[in-house]
C-alpha cells in the first residue's frame, strides 16, 4: 500500500428535505423577481438575505478524506500437469517462473499470487480431467476484487481444457498473458481407445476399438504395428491404419481383474511416447458354472448342499444320487425300475473336463465308479480342476475315497475314529485370517452362538489349510492347492443342522459358498491378494496373507519412480497402506512373491492427446483480453510496463500491467462551511442595513 494526501469536496447536509428546500428557493426567486419588476428599494438586499437563509439550510460542509492506495496483484499461474513433463518443458517453466516473480516483485506496488495445477488423477471417480488451470485461477481470484487485479499470467504449453467461453466476463479481470514452454511445429503419435468394455465373459472373444492419430506430421505413414500384452505377457499384434479404428478382438482368461496393455510404434523424432500405449481394467466372469454333485446316499445334508448350489444363478448343476448299488439285487426286473442309470462313462470320461467342480457328499466305495474314473478325477485335479468331499461316516472304514486313486489329491488321511459327541466347529488362527472363514458372521470369540454338531471323521491333515477344527482342535475344514487344481475337505457330514437352525444354527449356507467358490478360484476369495483402489489423490494398498510378518510394498509409477511402503496391520489377515498418486498411468505393485498392476485415470486422458505445444486453445482469450502470447524458447521473458485500464496491455516485446489506482478511505474529516453564529451575525447585518436604508 502507498499513502496519498488527503483529498477534499463540497457537499451538502440541508436541515430540511431536498423537496421543500427546493420550493423555498422558488419562492424566494419569485419574491426577488417580482420586486425587480416593481423596482422595489432593498430589493438587492432583500434578495442577499434570503439566499443567505437558504444557504443556512442547505449548510454546507467541507469533507476530508485520507485514502491509502491499494497495491494491485498480478497471478502468475504455473502449468504442472502431465504435458508439461515432455521434453525439457518442465525445466523451462520452473526456470521461467522463478525469474518472472523475482521481476515482478522487483515493481512498485504490485503484489504476486501465484497458483500451481495439476492432474488430479481420480479422473475413474468422476473429477475432472484434462487441465484446469482457469478453475484454480477463479478460485484463487474469490476474495480478491476484479479491479485489483493487474494481469494474468499462465506459463504453459497451450494445452488448457477449461478456457471461458465468455470472453465479455474474462475482460474484467485484466489482461490474459501467456508464456508457452514447448516448441512450434511438434508432432506427435496419439493411440486412442474408441471402446472398451469394463467387464466380459472368460473364455468368451471381447471386442476393442482403438485409433492411431498422427500430429503435426509433413509427411505421413499409411499405417503403425500395435502390440497387445494381457497381464504383462505379449498376446496378440496387428497392424493399424493411421486414422481408422482397429478392431481387436481379445479374450479374458481368467475370472477378476485382467490388465491390457495396447502399444503402438513410436513415430520418428515425436515428443513422447507416454500415450503411445493404453492401459485397460476388464473384469471377468464366468459364464456358467458347471458344477457336478454326486451323494453316496440319500440323507438330511444332502438337500442342503442342492439348495446352496440351485440357488446360485451362476451355477449349472447336475446332482446325482446313488439309491441302487450294484451289489443290491432283490429280483426286481430292471425294466420295472424306474431309477435313471449312473452315466459314469458320460461324466466321468467324456464331459469330466466340461466341469468347474466335483463334489462327492457322503460317497463310498461301492463298485459304482472304477478306480480307472477316479484316477480321471485325480489327474483332472491336478490339471486345474477342483474337488470337494463332505465325508460321511464311510470315510473312516475300508470304503473310504482315499483308499482309491484320489488319495494323491486328498489332503486328510483317516484315522478310523469317528467323534459322536456334540462340538462348536471353531475357526483356527489360519482361518481367521482365510477369507472363506475370516469373513464370516461370527468367529471363535463368539462361537457359543453356534449350533453343535454331533460327527466329525478324525483325520490327519497331510497338507493343505486348515481354516476350521472341531473336538480337540482336530481338523474339521481344510482347503489344500493340488498341482494347478484344488481341494476341500469338509469331515461331517452336519452342516445340515445349521441350515435347520438347530441351537441358533449357524452359517452354513455362507460357509459351503464360499468353500465352493474358493475352489472355482473365485478372486475376491484368494487368501494371497495384492490390489490397489484409488482413493480421492491416494492409491490404497491391500495386501490379504496367510503370513502374520510385516510386508513391504514396491510400487513403481509410470514415470519409473519406485516407493517401499510398509503395510500395517488390519483385520481378518489383510494389511493396508497408503501412498500420494503423482501421475496417472499403469502402476506396478510387488512384494516379493505377488504382482500386480492397477490402471490410474482416465481411458484417453484429454491431457496426453494432443500434446504439442498450441495457441489455438488461448488465442481467443488472449485477443479478447489484450494479453499477449510469447514462446519462450524463441523470444524469452517480455519487458513489463504498467499501463491504465483503457490503454493497450500488449506488445510483440512487452506485456502490460494494469494500473488500477484501487484505494480505500482510512480517514474522514467533515467540516460546516457556514457556522450558525456567522450565519446569524450576517442575518442581523443585513437586517440592520436593511432597517437603516429603509430609514433614510
Amino acid at each position: 500500500m502507498r499513502e496519498e494526501s488527503f483529498v477534499s469536496s463540497l457537499d451538502f447536509s440541508p436541515y430540511l428535505p431536498l423537496d421543500w428546500l427546493v420550493i423555498l428557493a422558488l419562492i424566494c426567486l419569485g419574491i426577488s423577481l417580482f420586486a425587480l419588476w416593481r423596482r422595489g428599494r432593498g430589493t438587492l438586499l432583500r434578495g442577499a438575505l434570503m439566499a443567505l437563509l437558504l444557504l443556512m439550510l442547505a449548510n454546507p460542509v467541507l469533507l476530508t478524506e485520507k485514502r491509502t492506495f491499494l497495491d494491485d496483484i498480478a497471478v502468475i499461474v504455473l502449468d504442472e500437469t502431465n504435458s508439461q513433463k515432455i521434453g525439457q518443458r518442465g525445466e523451462t517453466a520452473s526456470a521461467t517462473f522463478d525469474e518472472l516473480k523475482s521481476r515482478l516483485e522487483a515493481i512498485a506496488n504490485l503484489n504476486i499470487e501465484t497458483i500451481t495445477v495439476k492432474n488430479k488423477t481420480t479422473s475413474l471417480l468422476g473429477d475432472k480431467d484434462g487441465t484446469h488451470a482457469f478453475d484454480a485461477r477463479e478460485e484463487a481470484l474469490k476474495n480478491i476484487p476484479p479491479d485489483r487485479v493487474a494481469a494474468t499470467i499462465f506459463i504453459t504449453d497451450g494445452q488448457i481444457h477449461d478456457v471461458p467461453q465468455n470472453l465479455e466476463e474474462a475482460k474484467e479481470t485484466g489482461p490474459v498473458h501467456f508464456l508457452l514452454t514447448g516448441e512450434e511445429n511438434e508432432k506427435d503419435r496419439v493411440l486412442r481407445v474408441v471402446k472398451a468394455p469394463t467387464f466380459g465373459i472368460v473364455d468368451q472373444p471381447l471386442q476393442f476399438i482403438i485409433k492411431i492419430e498422427d500430429f503435426g506430421v509433413t509427411e505421413p505413414v499409411q499405417a503403425a504395428r500395435v502390440t497387445i500384452a494381457q497381464d504383462g505377457e505379449v498376446v496378440a499384434e496387428d497392424l493399424a491404419q493411421i486414422g481408422a479404428d482397429l478392431t481387436l478382438d481379445l479374450t479374458l482368461t481368467h475370472g477378476g481383474a485382467n490388465f491390457f496393455e495396447i502399444a503402438v510404434n513410436p513415430l520418428d523424432g515425436e515428443l513422447t511416447e507416454k500415450n503411445n500405449s493404453a492401459y485397460i481394467t476388464v473384469n471377468g466372469i464366468r459364464d456358467r458354472l458347471q458344477v457336478l454333485l454326486v451323494s453316496g446316499e440319500p440323507h438330511m445334508g444332502e438337500r442342503g448342499w442342492r439348495n446352496i448350489l440351485k440357488s446360485d444363478p451362476s451355477v449349472d448343476l447336475v446332482h446325482f444320487t446313488i439309491l441302487r448299488p450294484p451289489e443290491k439285487q432283490d429280483g426286481t426286473p430292471i425294466t420295472e425300475l424306474s431309477l435313471i442309470p449312473f452315466p459314469i462313462r458320460d461324466l466321468f470320461e467324456k464331459k469330466l473336463n466340461d466341469f468347474d467342480l466335483i463334489i462327492f457328499d457322503r460317497y463310498r466305495r461301492r463298485g459304482v465308479l472304477p478306480s480307472s474314473y477316479l484316477n480321471n478325477i485325480s489327474r483332472y485335479v491336478k490339471e486345474g480342476g477342483a474337488l470337494l468331499e463332505a465325508a460321511g461316516p464311510a470315510f473312516a472304514t475300508p470304503l473310504s475315497l482315499y483308499q482309491t486313486p484320489l488319495s494323491e489329491v486328498l489332503p486328510g488321511r483317516p484315522t478310523g475314529y469317528v467323534f459322536t459327541e456334540g462340538y462348536v466347529p471353531s475357526i483356527s488362527e489360519t482361518g481367521k485370517r482365510h477369507p472363506v472363514t475370516g469373513l464370516l458372521k461370527a468367529n471363535i470369540q463368539e462361537s457359543d452362538n453356534w449350533g453343535r454338531w454331533f460327527r466329525m471323521i478324525e483325520a490327519e491333515a497331510l497338507g493343505g489349510e486348515t481354516l476350521m477344527t472341531g473336538p480337540s482342535d482336530q481338523p474339521l475344514l481344510i482347503l489344500e492347492r493340488s498341482g494347478d487344481g484344488r481341494v476341500a475337505q469338509l469331515l461331517s457330514d452336519h452342516a445340515w443342522l445349521w441350515g435347520r437352525g438347530f441351537e441358533g444354527g449357524g452359517p452354513q449356507s455362507e460357509l459351503l459358498r464360499r468353500v465352493s467358490h474358493w475352489l472355482m478360484k473365485e478372486p475376491e476369495l484368494e487368501e494371497e491378494q495384492l490390489k490397489a483402489v484409488v482413493a480421492g489423490n491416494m492409491l490404497n494398498i491391500q495386501r490379504r496373507s496367510l503370513d502374520t510378518a510385516p510386508a513391504t510394498v514396491t510400487v513403481t509409477d509410470p514415470d519409473g519412480n519406485v516407493t517401499q511402503l510398509s503395510l500395517s496391520e488390519a483385520e481378518n489377515g489383510m494389511q493396508t497402506g497408503n501412498i500420494p498418486l503423482q501421475t496417472s498411468g499403469l502402476h506396478i505393485l510387488e512384494d516379493g512373491q505377488q504382482k500386480s498392476l492397477v490402471a490410474v485415470g482416465a481411458l484417453n486422458p484429454k491431457e496426453l492427446h494432443d500434446i504439442r505445444a498450441s495457441t489455438d486453445k488461448i488465442a481467443d482469450i488472449a485477443k479478447a483480453t489484450g494479453g499477449g502470447i510469447r514462446w519462450l524458447k524463441t523470444d524469452g521473458l517480455p519487458d513489463f510496463r504498467r499501463t491504465k485500464p483503457d490503454n493497450r496491455q500488449s506488445a510483440d516485446y512487452w506485456f502490460g500491467l494494469r494500473a488500477n489506482e484501487n484505494y480505500e478511505i482510512t480517514g474522514y474529516n467533515r467540516q460546516a462551511m457556514l457556522s450558525p453564529l456567522i450565519a446569524l451575525i450576517l442575518a442581523l447585518a443585513f437586517l440592520c442595513i436593511g432597517w437603516w436604508r429603509e430609514g433614510r
